[in-house]
């Protein structure tokens, strides 16, 4: 049941002129449980001795937090503007229930609400147009063929579709269709994807006076876009996403146009659900669900990678089991360095959830990766037990 009680005392508390044709929820989730997680390796590629390699050997056992979904809190709301329009907002905020601090901020950007900020008008005849920081079209189409419903740490389809990672753009306006006999558009556009807007100015050259460059061209533009049908058993999506890499410090990395598409598709049997996925990045990675030597927006001029997914649910009484493969595969190697090699990406995992109500359930994961970020040695291994509430 809705905090309808606590919603309308925020909303009076923060607007004041409540109407009976507004609402206003509050909502959340507490994910935490115990686990474990060891990481192996370096971070050599085979070019120089294995001991110049950063060593990434690593274990550690205890709380974890935020593995079958990111704990958050929200307020969402919508008020009836009349001949079927409606204003509507949503203020997402991430969190470490370990720590109490927040998610998805960083030294670059303090975001209170990190996870989505955003304005916007909506009609069931033509559909939804909002403003501000909000998850990608990819993010939002795959995560439900996806088994592990694009969460569960590194079993989740972002580990391989990079720009299905629940990427979030800043600065964002986007469109949505309404669902057309199971059909449904959606395409979208940042002005910067990471940050603040960096206004039309030059770069002088403080020695020679020379212009050397304009500050408009930091600005990581972004374009999202996207087609699914979804209709009975069947559910299949189209994506296409593309966006600037920021400075990186790399000859092959800066203001390079990071490109991927991706095509997928899940068919419900009842008994089981079987979920397929292909798709190709160039030029860089999204968001890597490793972070052990990319950042988001990575570019890597030259990078190809394709990538896939092979998983399927299974119903078992009140739980369900859930199972996947994906790999990412690069077909190029963008170094240009004898010797460097770039593996490919596999993860195998296997989880369950139980339901204890409409509400409240206990879930196991466990998940194997090797070749980690490419890397020739590096092996991650995740095993975990928690317990998941939504109001």
């Amino acid at each position: 049941m809705k905090k309808t009680l606590l919603a309308a005392a925020l909303t009076i508390g923060f607007a004041g002129v409540a109407q009976a044709e507004t609402s206003v929820t509050l909502y959340g989730i507490l994910d935490g449980g115990i686990g474990y997680n060891r990481i192996t390796g370096t971070t050599n590629r085979g070019n120089v001795p294995e001991t110049a390699g950063q060593n990434l050997d690593g274990k550690i056992f205890g709380m974890i937090n935020g593995v079958q979904s990111g704990n958050r809190w929200g307020l969402k709301g919508s008020e009836d503007l009349g001949g079927g329009l409606r204003a509507v907002f949503q203020l997402e905020s991430g969190f470490d229930l370990g720590r109490g601090t927040q998610a998805q901020s960083n030294d670059k950007n303090d975001r209170l609400f990190g996870r989505q900020a955003t304005l916007g008008l909506a009609s069931d005849s033509w559909g939804q147009f909002d403003l501000g920081r909000q998850t990608n079209i990819t993010s939002k189409y795959l995560a439900s063929i996806d088994p592990f419903a694009a969460g569960f740490d590194q079993a989740n389809i972002g580990a391989a579709f990079t720009a299905a990672n629940t990427a979030r753009y800043d600065n964002m306006v986007m469109y949505q269709s309404p669902g057309f006999s199971g059909f449904q558009l959606g395409v979208g556009y940042s002005f910067n994807a990471d940050g603040g807007q960096f206004a039309d100015r030059d770069i002088v050259d403080p020695v020679t006076g020379a212009v050397v460059g304009n500050t408009k061209d930091l600005n990581k533009k972004a374009i999202t876009s996207g087609l699914r049908y979804a209709n009975g058993p069947i559910n299949t999506a189209l994506t296409y996403e593309q966006v600037k890499s920021g400075f990186t410090g790399s000859t092959n990395g800066d203001n390079v146009t990071i490109k991927s598409w991706n095509l997928a598709g899940s068919y419900d049997f009842e008994v089981v659900k079987l979920a397929l996925a292909f798709g190709q990045t160039r030029n860089g990675l999204f968001q890597s669900q490793y972070n052990l030597a990319t950042t988001p927006y990575f570019g890597m001029e030259g990078l190809k990678v394709n990538s896939y997914l092979v998983g399927l649910t299974a119903p078992i009484g009140a739980g369900k089991v859930l199972a996947s493969w994906t790999m990412a595969d690069p077909r190029s190697n963008p170094d240009n360095t004898p010797g460097q090699s770039y593996e490919k990406q596999q993860t195998y995992s296997l989880g369950y959830t139980y339901d204890l109500s409409k509400r409240t359930n206990v879930y196991a994961i466990g998940s194997y990766a090797k070749h980690v970020d490419f890397l020739p040695d590096a092996k991650s291994t995740l095993i975990g037990v928690g317990l998941r509430h939504q109001f």
